[in-house]
């Protein structure tokens, strides 16, 4: 029986170990394969990075403000009840008790409930017997008519809603962004590292035949050593390019998330290849579809123009403040038992009325709210023809990084042609190792310019997609 219960808590135990060690590992599991494409990339940093999640909430924060707002045209119970006794004598029982409703443009429809009671008490309070029943309106004909502050809350909290869709896309552009270059920069961390190695593999090869040489007596002795130099130079090379890949590796890794788990590649996975046939299209920035004229659904835009429509409420709010304030009530009053029997000769009538002599405080308040309209106004325009520069000019710079690539593909494929035309001299003994290594070495920068120019290309695609700022 013991022996029975250790191996079921073994097994336990082991099972509990497998599910952890699987649940930890599961999310990897997605990246131990040979290639993360940069469109792939970017799906997993809009779905599971945290500050893309922090920058949604931008839109919950606004419905929450916009519910706190509406909150303002809740029905309302209102009772109060007052009562004093003394020396077994009943003062007053006062009762007051109200259903309001508030709607739009400064009506309020009220049912009311009074009951009066006691020996010593306002004579206006009394009431019959079974009480006092109501029901009325009230009407806001000055002030408040066609504008109030609750009316401005719902109307401000709707714009909040748009203008933090419009801060949401700015800042989960940003990220993006930000993901995009570390992307970048492993993808030309790991073709550098790559061609390090890959030279490295013909320098050795190259050293090991000069030795061969010189023991038939086919080569200088000297020739091993100008071999031996480039294979340090190269491994130097080699070194280095992988220190900068896992540190590129490490800077990505930054943006791998998935649900609430960071993720870390595997050293196997590579970056997309044919990344240069299809980076237009996933960050959507070829000519054909940019609109460099039609700014209006852009973000920074948006947002501005939804500040200006919160600023126009305040202005009509404040310019709602020079007229007098005006309120007119009207209230039917009944028995309960006779309220079915209408009698317009019952009823309570209230009229408010009050305005200030000068208005200096008010006519000052919207002065500053018109200031402020025109102000932001001309910060929109600047701001369009600067977002109209801002992309013409990414374009021209595309477009010059464009015919670098070409030049560069031609200069590669001449130093290619040059440094196989060596190497064919040096078999028939009409050459040299250095002159071999020298072409070689030409070779090496011109690819790591090829590299360079391909990560400037791709890098100013990526402004380009910033500054159009359309994550979704």
């Amino acid at each position: 029986m013991a022996k029975t219960k250790n191996k079921l808590k073994y097994a336990v135990t082991l099972l509990s170990l497998l599910f952890l060690f699987g649940f930890s590992n599961v999310y990897s599991q997605d990246f131990n394969k040979e290639e993360l494409s940069y469109s792939e990339f970017l799906g997993y940093v809009k779905k599971y990075h945290p500050l893309v999640k922090q920058a949604n909430l931008e839109i919950s924060n606004a419905q929450a403000a916009l519910m706190l707002a509406r909150g303002g045209f809740d029905p309302k119970i209102e009772v109060d009840y007052n009562k004093k006794e003394f020396k077994g004598t009943e003062y007053y029982s006062l009762l007051n008790s109200s259903f309001k409703i508030p709607t739009w443009y400064g009506i309020e429809i009220k049912a009311g409930f009074d009951q009066t009671d006691g020996q010593y008490y306002n004579p206006q309070n009394r009431t019959p017997e079974a009480g006092l029943t109501s029901l009325g309106i009230n009407v806001a004909l000055g002030q408040g008519m066609f504008i109030n502050q609750r009316m401005a809350d719902v109307r401000e909290g709707k714009l909040q809603v748009k203008l933090s869709d419009a801060q949401r896309k700015l800042r989960a552009i940003e990220v993006l962004y930000k993901a995009s270059e570390a992307y970048f920069e492993w993808r030309k961390s790991y073709n550098e590292a790559e061609l390090y190695k890959r030279y490295l593999g013909f320098a050795s090869t190259r050293f090991q035949g000069v030795k061969k040489l010189i023991e038939l007596g086919d080569a200088p002795s000297i020739d091993s050593v100008e071999a031996g130099i480039t294979v340090r130079n190269r491994e130097l090379n080699v070194e280095n390019g992988n220190l900068k890949l896992a540190k590129a590796k490490l800077y990505l890794s930054n943006y791998l998330w998935i649900e609430n788990v960071p993720v870390e590649l595997d050293d196997t996975v590579r970056p997309e290849e044919n990344l240069i046939k299809t980076l237009e299209e996933t960050l959507r920035t070829d000519a054909m579809m940019v609109d460099v004229e039609g700014l209006d659904s852009h973000p920074k835009i948006q947002a501005l123009e939804t500040k200006m429509s919160i600023l126009e409420v305040g202005r009509q709010l404040k310019a709602n403040s020079l007229l007098p304030k005006l309120n007119v009530g009207y209230n039917y009053i009944s028995e309960p038992s006779y309220f079915d029997s209408f009698n317009t000769d019952d009823y309570k009538f209230n009229v408010d009325f009050s305005i200030p002599i000068f208005l200096r405080k008010e006519r000052g308040s919207l002065k500053l709210a018109k200031l402020k309209i025109q102000d932001l106004k001309y910060d929109i325009d600047q701001q369009r023809l600067e977002l109209k520069n801002k992309i013409k000019a990414q374009q021209t710079e595309i477009a010059s990084l464009k015919r670098q690539k070409g030049v560069i593909d031609n200069l590669v494929k001449d130093y290619m042609t040059m440094l196989n035309s060596e190497e064919k001299l040096f078999s028939f003994g009409e050459s040299s190792i250095f002159l071999i290594n020298s072409r070689e070495n030409n070779l090496v920068s011109a690819k790591l310019s090829q590299i360079s120019i391909e990560n400037q290309f791709y890098i100013s695609n990526a402004e380009l997609f910033k500054i159009l700022a359309n994550p979704d």
